[in-house]
């Protein structure tokens, strides 16, 4: 037997919620009569998302180069999103962060594990003949991944390990920003003078960064987590959830990166240089600028041998 429904509750239910927006429900119930049903492929816009692999020489393997890149992209989109809601959040507890961290934590583990699909998934002679075209661009250049770290994290633990005792909360957040870890890598050492990649990525993504920064100083991961009552502080199931997030961002996937990197530009079929010039070793090796977003997490040796 047909299960019955109740259209009038569904209409009152209906009424309700469009009487909250000051909507006529009227309109919006005729217009149910002459909108089209939704497909898949108008849904996930499936035409749209194809066109976007632009590749700029006719080598096969630049596709899978652009296309892992864009699936970073609106994987690191996801995290954000994550992120955001425990920023957000009026009544966090350690159930509702813990869920949170490890939703992020998935998203990272599968990136890691990803890049067996660039360390195996292209021609190095291939790779090392479309990468010249990419200069000057580089993936230091994913402003979501520089979001994702102000939202993780105090600004502090993101500063060049030279400069943090100058460096407080009290600092501008425009001098904080000249002297964040991953400026180095685009700066030459000697003279200071920033690099075209440095520059480009500046033009288009610093006041972003600096609006981001000062709206996320109050409620990245870090500080909210220190906002919870002391009892949900010491959650074993948050903590444990905490520390795989940061070691997965800071060492596991930035390590799988590492050595993706290496296997392609020290194939000896190239310079030996990052598309971008930096100093990419220097920038993306962990023991070098020793990035962790919870720091009092971790034990004084655990700390030392990050």
């Amino acid at each position: 037997m047909p299960k019955k429904i109740d259209y009038h509750n569904i209409i009152e239910q209906l009424q309700d919620k469009y009487a909250q927006i000051d909507q006529d429900t009227d309109d919006h119930l005729y217009g149910l009569l002459y909108s089209k049903p939704i497909t898949y492929w108008d849904y996930i816009q499936t035409d749209a998302l194809l066109n976007l692999q632009i590749q700029r020489t006719t080598l096969p393997d630049e596709m899978v180069f652009i296309a892992y890149h864009q699936i970073n992209e609106l994987i690191f989109k996801m995290i954000l999103w994550e992120i955001s809601q425990v920023a957000e959040k009026e009544d966090l507890d350690a159930v509702f962060f813990e869920t949170k961290i490890m939703r992020i934590s998935r998203y990272f583990d599968m990136l890691t594990t990803s890049f067996n699909i660039m360390r195996e998934g292209m021609e190095v002679e291939q790779y090392m003949k479309f990468r010249y075209t990419l200069t000057p661009a580089s993936g230091f250049q994913s402003a979501q991944y520089r979001l994702i770290e102000f939202a993780s994290t105090e600004l502090i633990n993101l500063i060049d390990y030279r400069f943090r005792k100058d460096i407080d909360r009290n600092t501008p957040y425009l001098h904080a920003f000249e002297h964040l870890y991953w400026q180095a890598a685009g700066k030459d050492h000697k003279t200071g003078k920033k690099s075209t990649l440095l520059v480009n990525f500046e033009k288009r993504y610093k006041d972003e960064f600096l609006r981001f920064m000062e709206t996320y100083n109050t409620k990245n991961l870090w500080t909210r987590f220190k906002e919870l009552p002391i009892e949900d502080q010491k959650d074993k199931d948050l903590i444990k959830a905490m520390r795989h997030f940061d070691y997965t961002v800071n060492v596991t996937w930035v390590m799988a990166h590492y050595n993706a990197a290496v296997h392609y530009i020290e194939s000896g079929m190239g310079d030996g240089e990052a598309t971008g010039g930096s100093d990419w070793k220097k920038y993306m090796h962990p023991k070098y600028q020793k990035r962790i977003f919870f720091p009092d997490l971790w034990t004084e040796q655990e700390l030392k041998n990050w």
